[in-house]
């Protein structure tokens, strides 16, 4: 029962996925903070990658994929320990070790997302137990939801790699600590810019190719599916990249690099959703759609909402995940794609997205706020003034990223 095919197909696309958090993820908001910051990013995205790991096997996964009910798993799964080693994953002829293994990577990755909205001012003993409560109280029930066989896949959702269980809780979780947590030294008129743009870029590139088996990995096979899947991520961030350097260009007067890949990245959040039931007009389409829209909201945020969301992972994840997820469903009756899910239409299956998108928001917005209030209990959220101002490498972590 087991393709060999598909089951070589998959191991990449978790080395890849796996690639996008240490070091993609880790270079890509190391190089936007100051320079004595730029450690603690990195050990931040490790961290949570170990810590994820561990509370994934544990009943992580089990709450996400374990039989239930439509809102969680049951703890059948827990630790593994009823999956023999043989064990094929229902659905696909994968091991079930594998589809473990390529859904821990995204378990790893989602709560890494939301790093940038607290860089450069948060203990790390709150990250730990935000990152923690956090995956366990909102991450594994939205996959349930969507992917584990909840309540928005008896509806027929249709989120093909995450737009909902990655994007939109970990945008909305964003907002919702960095407000809590209160503004970096200096927001928001006199906070430093980027001191590695080179390190962004090559972050973002990093994440561009990664990505690869984030979206067409979502097919679970070495399948048509897959290679559009690829095709249409690859137009979107193409397309998302030349539009924001175009609408920065005619703003300001010059194109910057970190614009550049920001796009990159908007247009790969946006298409996530989309991407295995889309064809490659969509994926121009929705490109663009993810550089003027997330482009507007990363404005919006610092500039209306005076949230300093550091790194921009509302506008730019957030958004851009809630905006494919809506558009997928005017979009997959394009060449190339599949349609709506089976006993939709055009408008209902709007009405399902739409649904999946709000009451996401909801629930993560809520449920964060508890958890930060329970971090902040613990551990306390802040680290004072003066580490603030010497930087968190060396106050929390006793070394420094440039030894010159």
């Amino acid at each position: 029962m087991i393709n060999s095919g598909d089951t070589a197909w998959i191991l990449t696309s978790t080395a890849l996925v796996l690639f996008m958090t240490i070091p993609a993820l880790g270079l890509f908001y190391g190089g936007l903070v100051r320079a004595r910051n730029i450690l603690s990013v990195l050990m931040h995205c490790v961290a949570i990658a170990a810590l994820a790991s561990v509370l994934w096997l544990a009943v992580g996964y089990s709450i996400a994929f374990a039989p239930g009910t439509a809102l969680s798993g049951g703890l059948s799964k827990a630790f593994l320990l009823s999956m023999g080693r043989n064990a094929v994953f229902s659905g696909a002829k994968l091991p079930e070790s594998v589809f473990f293994m390529f859904q821990m990577t995204f378990a790893i990755i989602t709560p890494a997302l939301i790093v940038g909205a607290y860089v450069e001012r948060i203990r790390f003993s709150a990250v730990l137990i935000f990152s923690g409560l956090w995956l366990l109280i909102v991450y594994a029930p939205v996959t349930h939801w969507v992917w584990g066989g909840g309540w928005l896949a008896a509806l027929g959702a249709m989120d093909f790699a995450g737009g909902i269980v990655v994007h939109v809780t970990a945008g909305v979780s964003a907002l919702v600590i960095a407000a809590m947590l209160g503004p970096r030294k200096g927001f928001p008129d006199n906070v430093q810019p980027p001191h590695a743009p080179w390190m962004v870029m090559t972050g973002a590139a990093m994440l561009w190719v990664g990505w690869f088996g984030f979206n067409a990995g979502s097919a679970l096979a070495a399948s048509a599916d897959a290679g559009m899947a690829m095709l249409v991520t690859h137009m979107s961030a193409a397309t998302a990249t030349l539009a924001w350097m175009g609408i920065e260009w005619k703003k300001y007067g010059k194109p910057s690099l970190v614009g550049a890949v920001t796009g990159t990245i908007a247009g790969l959040a946006t298409i996530t959703p989309a991407s295995g039931y889309v064809g490659p007009l969509a994926g121009v389409i929705i490109g663009a759609a993810a550089a003027f829209v997330c482009f507007y909201m990363v404005e919006v945020v610092k500039g209306r909402f005076k949230v300093d969301d550091s790194l921009d992972v509302l506008g730019v994840h957030g958004v851009g995940g809630a905006l494919g997820t809506l558009l997928v469903a005017l979009l997959a009756g394009l060449p190339g794609g599949t349609g709506v899910s089976e006993g939709n239409t055009v408008v209902t299956q709007f009405g399902v997205q739409l649904a999946g998108v709000v009451v996401t928001a909801i629930f993560s917005a809520i449920a964060t706020y508890v958890i930060v209030k329970i971090t902040s209990a613990l551990a306390g959220l802040r680290v004072s003034p003066e580490e603030e101002t010497e930087g968190l490498d060396y106050t929390t972590h006793g070394e420094t990223g440039y030894n010159l």
